[in-house]
């Protein structure tokens, strides 16, 4: 039908569910991967994406991230990667590359010449280089991969949700009065994808006085338990503004960094 909407869970025409999952290679093996969206930028996503990729490693799986964020990718610099992805002999494949710890990292910034190249490409084709970072690397195998999703609701979460056999969600978010509209745009989109969402993680949400451990609010108190419970989402962890964190992304070492926090999230994600 010319206005199919894709959305067959509202739809009540009798006609054949399309498959749009695109298949990766044969020779990877991805056990379950977590996409982590926001409702809008700003909000430390890319960061909480390394952070929750960094603690499951430590856990010992085999872990990965797909930066999905083609137009503004930062997960190379906070891992320090300076190599560029390299295709294979045959050209059938593109191979990642793989933090000093062992994450492997696929990123639009590790296919440019410069890091500061932009990338001036029209939705579709955007969406295309998202699903062939999936499709065409040689991923190998894979416990968990954490796709680090651009902001927002457009062509790439729906390509992403609609072509990648997505485990679910982790919804990133401050403690700001716009926390309310940011995780009701990523609920409602999930919902209507029928994506799980694992539950919300507050970044930003406080900071730890240095001398007596106190915790300040610099944007005021959090609403997040309250917003959690109107969708009945777990809150799966409560993140400070450490400049340490920020410190070791802007050296390319945060993958070292000690951030206990995240455990949570990661505990959410490895137990179901």
């Amino acid at each position: 039908m010319s206005d199919c909407t894709h959305d067959c869970s509202s739809c009540k025409d009798t006609c054949e569910k399309k498959d749009f999952l695109a298949k990766p290679r044969e020779d990877t093996r991805i056990k379950k991967i977590i996409a982590v969206v926001s409702g809008k930028g700003g909000v430390g996503k890319s960061m909480v994406t390394d952070l929750l990729a960094s603690a499951t490693l430590k856990k010992g799986y085999k872990t990965a991230v797909l930066d999905a964020d083609i137009t503004g990718p930062s997960v190379p610099k906070a891992f320090g990667l300076t190599d560029k992805a390299l295709a294979l002999e045959d050209g059938s494949g593109i191979l990642p590359v793989t933090t000093t710890q062992g994450i492997k990292v696929m990123s639009m910034n590790l296919l440019l010449p410069s890091d500061g190249d932009p990338v001036v490409w029209r939705g579709p084709v955007i969406s295309g280089a998202v699903q062939q970072f999936y499709t065409d690397v040689v991923w190998g195998d894979v416990d968990y991969m954490y796709v680090d999703m651009p902001p927002g609701t457009g062509d790439v979460p729906l390509t992403v949700f609609q072509s990648l056999p997505i485990d679910g969600i982790i919804v990133v978010t401050t403690p700001q009065d716009l926390v309310s509209m940011i995780v009701e745009k990523a609920v409602k989109m999930a919902e209507m994808m029928n994506i799980k969402i694992y539950g919300i993680v507050e970044n930003m949400s406080y900071i730890a006085c240095p001398h007596c451990g106190e915790k300040l609010y610099p944007f005021g108190k959090s609403a997040i338990n309250e917003v959690a419970a109107k969708y009945s989402l777990p809150v799966l962890a409560a993140l400070p503004i450490d400049e340490k964190l920020s410190a070791a992304a802007d050296k390319g070492e945060i993958e070292t960094a000690d951030c206990p926090a995240i455990n949570g999230a990661v505990e959410a994600v490895t137990r179901q």
